[in-house]
């Protein structure tokens, strides 16, 4: 082989072994269904222990998984079958009726087109017994849109948890469900659209401008509302009525989902994922509203982005960047993380899941071992992988 030919290749193979560092290991928490679609967050049973629910949109199952502590961490979970329901996208921990029993909220989209509530028992040791679970639909939900998120968060003040929802075409919108006096009264849910949407990815509560209350901030992914969006709580007194709407940016882009955070020290506020392969940074100065929007260049060869965290990977006191793909058959990963250097424009890639995978969903991060790093929760749903951890190596 030639001299002139022998160089190109020489370099092909350099370049794709600093991308082929070894992948995290991953553990099943459970792969018994089809389709697991996102994991949520909670400690439902007060062990210090962050416990998780998915939904699995092909299997129609809603499932909760109990966290059996860092010696059984990497075993499949104790796990329980909340709800049968079609096409669930979400699913998320709230104690709807402040009973202290954490019940689990599913949103549907497909023909279902429904919010539930699967209401969990009172007693902590029928928690994984699934007969002792029952499922009911908000009537004010019922064949109205495609639900795709819920965000539990006391609106107005008053008897308890209320549902911020988002959803996508048809009649895609963002608004809140108000809890009645007897939340059990499932047809006394009183339904507050606030912002016509496209397709909502991220609902997220954070108060953005600084009075004390809590702000929605959401991605909207379509259409010509699409973007990052901050609607901006206007008080417990004023909760039904037009809440203010500030367009932050990525307006010229298909926005995934979005973290937030506050560290002194981090470039950014707010990232955002975009299925068009750009990482959005958004920062400000002393302005509220008046965002600045940076993009970040992207690992090659992934699949396209959904989730992205800010995570401290290494332990190194720097803010790092780890997101997952969609569409990420026959790619190299579909699951990095990113390492910042000092140059804003170069971020130094490293692997987390390899090729094994297709279609992974929102990230959640967590001790799971207690090894004092953070291990990456995720669903995978194409190879149906399922409910799956991928072990930080760091220690």
């Amino acid at each position: 082989m030639s001299r002139s030919l022998l160089l190109p290749l020489l370099w092909l193979f350099v370049s794709q072994s600093a991308f082929a560092a070894e992948p995290w290991t991953r553990h099943t928490i459970d792969d018994s269904s089809r389709g697991a679609d996102g994991v949520r967050v909670a400690d439902v049973n007060g062990d210090g222990l962050p416990d998780l629910t998915t939904g699995w949109e092909e299997g129609g199952k809603v499932r909760v998984y109990l966290n059996p502590g860092p010696e059984k961490a990497k075993e499949q979970w104790p796990a329980v079958t909340v709800g049968n329901v079609k096409s669930p996208e979400d699913a998320v921990f709230a104690d709807l009726d402040g009973d202290g029993a954490m019940d689990v909220v599913s949103s549907c989209e497909g023909s279902t087109q429904t919010v539930f509530v699967h209401w969990a028992p009172k007693s902590a040791d029928d928690y994984l017994k699934p007969d002792k679970w029952s499922t009911a639909a908000f009537p004010a939900t019922k064949k109205k849109t495609r639900w795709m998120f819920c965000l539990p968060m006391d609106v107005d003040g008053k008897n308890g948890i209320d549902l911020i929802l988002g959803s996508k075409q048809p009649n895609a919108v963002v608004g809140w469900l108000e809890s009645p006096s007897d939340p059990r009264k499932l047809r006394d849910w009183i339904w507050h659209p606030l912002y016509d949407a496209g397709w909502i990815m991220s609902l997220m509560k954070v108060d953005l401008t600084g009075d004390g209350r809590d702000d929605v901030l959401l991605t909207d992914r379509k259409g010509p509302t699409r973007g990052l969006v901050l609607l901006e709580h206007p008080g417990h007194e004023k909760a039904m009525e037009q809440w203010p709407i500030h367009r932050i940016g990525g307006n010229d882009h298909e926005v995934m989902f979005l973290d937030h955070q506050t560290s002194p020290k981090a470039r950014w506020e707010i990232i955002v994922s975009t299925k068009d392969n750009d990482l959005l940074g958004f920062s400000r100065d002393d302005q509220p509203h008046a965002w600045n929007q940076s993009a970040i260049p992207a690992a090659k060869n992934t699949g396209t982005m959904k989730s992205v965290r800010w995570i401290d990977v290494d332990l190194d006191g720097r803010q790092e960047l780890i997101y997952s793909c969609e569409n990420a058959n026959g790619k190299l990963s579909g699951l990095v993380w990113l390492e910042a250097t000092d140059d804003p424009a170069n971020w130094k890639r490293h692997e987390v899941s390899g090729p094994e995978g297709i279609k992974f969903d929102l990230l959640q991060l967590l001790d799971l071992d207690h090894d004092g790093d953070l291990d990456v929760v995720t669903c995978e749903e194409r190879k149906n992988l399922g409910v799956i951890w991928y072990e930080n190596p760091t220690r």
